[in-house]
């Protein structure tokens, strides 16, 4: 998927860039493949695969869910910005918080950060489970997202904690997601949240298989929860 395939495929779906959001997704292209020479960003460079397995599968929540309005996002893991910094280029009224583990990696989105012109942007040097503990942080999200991070067992654990009440935390999945939702549902219900909607497509062109998942927040998250740093990934609630 090239530039213009990109910009025409995301027309197709409403979402109209302007020429300066397609130059801004050129600069994030740019940068992200000179800096994954030093930081280990990617296994993926070429052009067209970037447009197409990074940008536009990041914007694809989008497709489903409204995201025009002024609202708080936090990305946990989000590594190289995806699917936040798409998102944030795409509707410039939210507001993106986001969490990684690797400091390169932040020093990184502060960089690109500064290079796209983004304004209501923050980048956190966490642990999730830290992070989701943080009375400043805990429950106060609109919209929490993570992207092949982890297992969905996993992943509510991470991220439900965060998401304030009536708020939705989004999972991006690959293929075959279904089964991770169903040894999850006990950790869903857990940690105050309910699976409400699930959307499988395949993206464009290669034609490979993914799942979105739209867990809402329902209650609180018991305080306990996240568990110290490592444990949800070594001991996950099913």
């Amino acid at each position: 998927m090239n530039p213009e395939q990109f910009r025409a495929a995301l027309l197709e779906k409403g979402i109209d860039l302007t020429d300066q959001q397609m130059q801004q997704f050129a600069v994030y292209f740019k940068n992200l493949v000179e800096w994954n020479e030093k930081v280990n960003l990617t296994a993926i460079t070429e052009e067209e695969e970037v447009y197409l397995k990074h940008f536009y599968d990041s914007i694809t929540p989008a497709f489903y869910h409204d995201f025009n309005k002024e609202l708080t996002l936090c990305d946990v893991g989000a590594g190289a910005g995806f699917p936040s910094i798409p998102l944030k280029i795409c509707f410039p009224e939210i507001k993106i918080a986001i969490v990684d583990s690797l400091q390169k990696r932040i020093v990184f989105l502060n960089h690109l950060a500064t290079e796209l012109g983004l304004e209501g942007v923050s980048f956190y040097h966490d642990r999730a489970e830290n992070f989701g503990k943080n009375v400043k942080f805990r429950e106060t999200f609109d919209i929490v997202t993570a992207r092949a991070v982890a297992r969905m067992s996993v992943l509510t654990e991470l991220c439900l904690p965060l998401v304030k009440k009536d708020g939705i935390f989004i999972a991006l999945k690959g293929a075959q997601a279904e089964k991770e939702l169903e040894i999850a549902a006990n950790a869903i219900e857990l940690f105050g949240g309910k699976a409400v909607a699930e959307e499988t497509f395949m993206l464009p062109q290669e034609e490979s298989e993914r799942t979105i998942f739209w867990i809402k927040k329902r209650r609180k998250t018991p305080k306990k929860y996240p568990r110290k740093a490592g444990l949800p990934n070594k001991s996950p609630i099913e």
